[in-house]
C-alpha cells in the first residue's frame, strides 16, 4: 500500500490511536517510521530508542523469562511491574516451570494470546522511548484487552511516545 499526506508528531507521554479496516495501510503506516517501507520522498525522523510489538512477536527457544528480558539488564522489580501489566502472572501459575519453562521451538507451544502478551512484555520491559503497538489487542479476550490497555498502554508505557493501530 501507498502512504501519502501523512504528517505525525508524536511526543514523550503521548499515544496516538490509528483505527482503520483491515488492509488499510496501518501497518504499512508502523513499518515506515521502522525505517522497513521504501519512500518515494519525505522523511522519517524518530528521536531515541524505538521498539515494536508486532502482530505476531517472535518467540526464542529458551525460558519466558529470557524472551521478556532478551539481553537486557535483569532488574526483578521492573520485571515483576512489567509482568502484572502484561497480565502474564496466571499464565506461569499454570507453566510447568513457571516463567522459566522454555517455550518456542521445540519447547512448550503459547496461545496467540500468550505469544502476544509476552511480545509487549518484552517491549515494556525495554524501556524504549517510542513503542509501535500492531493491533495488540486483537489475539486477547475483551476482558484482557481492557487490562491491557490501562496497565500497558496507559500505564507502564505513559510516559513514553506510543503509536498503536487496530481496527477494533
Amino acid at each position: 500500500g501507498s502512504l501519502t499526506g501523512i504528517n505525525l508528531e508524536v511526543r514523550a507521554g503521548e499515544l496516538v490511536v490509528v483505527v482503520g479496516r483491515i488492509g488499510s495501510g496501518k501497518s504499512s503506516l508502523l513499518s515506515a517510521l521502522l525505517g522497513e517501507m521504501p519512500r518515494a520522498r519525505g522523511e522519517v525522523a524518530v528521536r531515541g530508542r524505538l521498539g515494536v510489538v508486532p502482530q505476531q512477536p517472535f518467540i526464542l527457544h529458551a525460558s519466558v523469562r529470557e524472551n521478556i528480558v532478551m539481553d537486557r539488564e535483569w532488574d526483578e522489580a521492573h520485571y515483576r511491574r512489567v509482568v502484572a501489566a502484561c497480565c502474564l502472572e496466571p499464565d506461569f501459575a499454570m507453566l510447568p516451570s513457571g516463567d522459566d519453562t522454555v517455550i518456542g521451538e521445540r519447547g512448550l507451544n503459547l496461545s496467540g494470546g500468550q505469544q502476544a502478551r509476552v511480545g509487549l512484555a518484552r517491549a515494556v520491559y525495554d524501556r524504549n522511548d517510542v513503542v509501535l503497538l500492531d493491533d495488540i489487542l486483537a489475539s486477547v479476550d475483551a476482558h484482557v484487552a481492557k487490562s491491557l490497555l490501562h496497565g500497558v498502554v496507559l500505564g507502564e508505557l505513559r510516559h513514553r511516545a506510543r503509536v498503536l493501530v487496530t481496527n477494533q
